[in-house]
């Protein structure tokens, strides 16, 4: 039986360490896993939940040493045979037992992230399909025959490649979608047969450290997977060990500048966030664009890198679009979020809602009108409809992740996709029209990853390339594009003897 990570494992009996977290009603693994083992959680390393403060379990006080040990188990573990077949089987099976445990995720995830109940059943689905995408993507490992025939320089030569994996992967994961972005990144580290060390949020670490071990039950190997939830320097230590081969990143710009530092020459694939805008022009379905915008901009209370954030609408539209999003935000319910007439859930900590409470009051102050919302409680932060804001205020300029959404009117067409190309992000965005022609024509001037139309940007298939331009990430996730990052291709050339004439 593994040690809960709720009690002191140095003192707590066998029977202890099955024990649920008191007052959680989980059965939770040990704190961190490394070198092939699980470790004791420190009484010192609480996780909380944002909504009431209450401790849901302990994770391990890890160390750079901890760090180094774990990547020099996984790279002595690539020596060791993991075949192409086990590795899909072990990733379907996953599926099936977190399909056959879905209840137990998404309440560990509803306990310890922002998101409602409903949300946390949403997001264990899409894992699923995750790991689903990340089993089939083995077909993506076959590479193909070099084409020589036609080539000067190649003589009597054949050949092929086919993809290797890279190596050791260095996964960094934040608290929003705790459970399918940590998918996003083992998955295709595994299917592709690397060894991947994952650090998740601390504070959401309790889902990650469920799913290691649901993998290892899965049977992904011991010496291919390590996870270490907590302590001082571990980030750090990680992605300057040059054991890691590989850092797979999301979060924010800062950081990220960071690691791309400290990582040197090796690869980093990062997704850093948006600031998302959506266009509704003239000829727009206002009630189905504003369905979309509250949905989009306060799902997950607005902690989403897809949320909409801005909304450009043309100036016939704007106190009927305004209108709708205003009555369609003011009916959402903030509540408990294990409460299933919850619609929105508290930010991640009273510290972030309070942040938003500061960029709200400095819009009002510049000018804007608060249509709705605009208050706190605690780490509650109701959403908020603004209209009239001031170019350069925070909330247009950068990311708010939080349940805030701008909307703003334009005459011209050419004006909205200055507006929306005008900050420093660039994942996604959203046009609303009934013209397919004005449709792509949009969409062909954003500088944006992806383009949706007829739906705001908070679209995401975990099947599609995923990523931005500009400071909204390097490289593509989505399983297939990600596990091209996470391999290279070899070649193999054979020289044929000449034939005689």
């Amino acid at each position: 039986m593994l040690p809960s990570a709720s009690i002191d494992h140095q003192t707590g009996t066998p029977e202890d360490r099955a024990r649920p977290a008191k007052g959680f009603g989980i059965e939770l693994p040990g704190g961190a896993f490394f070198a092939g083992s699980w470790r004791p959680a420190d009484p010192e390393q609480a996780v909380r939940n944002p909504e009431d403060g209450a401790v849901l379990g302990h994770v391990s006080r890890s160390t750079p040493g901890d760090v180094l040990q774990a990547v020099s188990h996984l790279r002595s573990g690539l020596g060791r045979p993991w075949p192409l077949r086990s590795r899909r089987e072990a990733l379907e099976r996953a599926a099936a037992l977190l399909r056959e445990q879905s209840p137990r995720f998404a309440t560990i995830i509803a306990s310890e992230s922002s998101k409602t109940i409903r949300e946390a059943e949403r997001e264990v689905l899409r894992c699923t399909e995750t790991l689903r995408l990340s089993a089939a993507a083995a077909a993506e490992l076959a590479g193909e025959t070099l084409g020589f025939e036609d080539s000067l320089a190649a003589g009597h030569k054949i050949g092929w490649y086919s993809r290797k994996p890279v190596g050791v992967v260095a996964a960094i994961t934040p608290f929003n979608d705790p459970l399918n972005l940590v998918a996003h990144k083992l998955g295709p580290a595994l299917i592709g047969g690397n060894g991947v060390v994952l650090k998740p949020s601390g504070r959401t670490p309790l889902t990650a450290l469920a799913f290691v071990q649901l993998l290892l039950d899965a049977g992904v190997p011991s010496w291919r997977i390590a996870v270490l939830a907590g302590g001082p320097g571990v980030a750090e230590a990680l992605v300057a060990d040059p054991g890691v081969d590989l850092v797979s990143f999301t979060g924010g710009p800062r950081t990220a500048e960071k690691i791309a530092a400290s990582a040197g020459a090796r690869k980093v694939v990062s997704e850093l966030g948006g600031n998302n805008a959506t266009i509704v022009c003239a000829d727009a379905d206002v009630a189905q664009a504003a369905e979309a915008i509250v949905a989009g901009a306060f799902g997950v209370a607005g902690q989403n890198c897809l949320s909409v954030q801005r909304v450009y609408v043309h100036a016939s539209l704007h106190d009927q679009l305004a209108g709708a999003v205003t009555a369609g935000a003011a009916a959402l319910r903030s509540g408990p979020k294990l409460d299933r007439t919850t619609d929105v859930g508290p930010l991640i900590s009273e510290e972030e809602a309070r942040r938003i409470e500061v960029w709200v009051e400095e819009a009002r102050q510049a000018g804007a009108s608060v249509r709705t919302g605009g208050a706190r409680r605690n780490a509650f932060y109701a959403p908020t409809v603004l209209t009239g804001v001031p170019a350069g205020c925070r909330v247009l300029r950068d990311e708010v992740f939080g349940p805030v959404v701008s909307i703003l009117p334009f005459q011209a067409v050419d004006e909205a996709v200055a507006a929306a190309n005008s900050t420093e992000y660039g994942l996604q965005a959203g046009v609303f029209t009934q013209s397919v022609d004005q449709a792509l024509a949009i969409a062909d001037r954003l500088e944006v990853g992806a383009v949706v139309i007829n739906e705001t940007s908070d679209v995401r298939i975990d099947s599609m390339p995923f990523g931005g331009f500009k400071k909204s990430g390097v490289g593509r996730e989505g399983v297939r594009y990600a596990l091209l990052e996470m391999t290279e291709p070899k070649s193999t050339i054979i020289n044929l003897p000449e034939r005689a004439a």
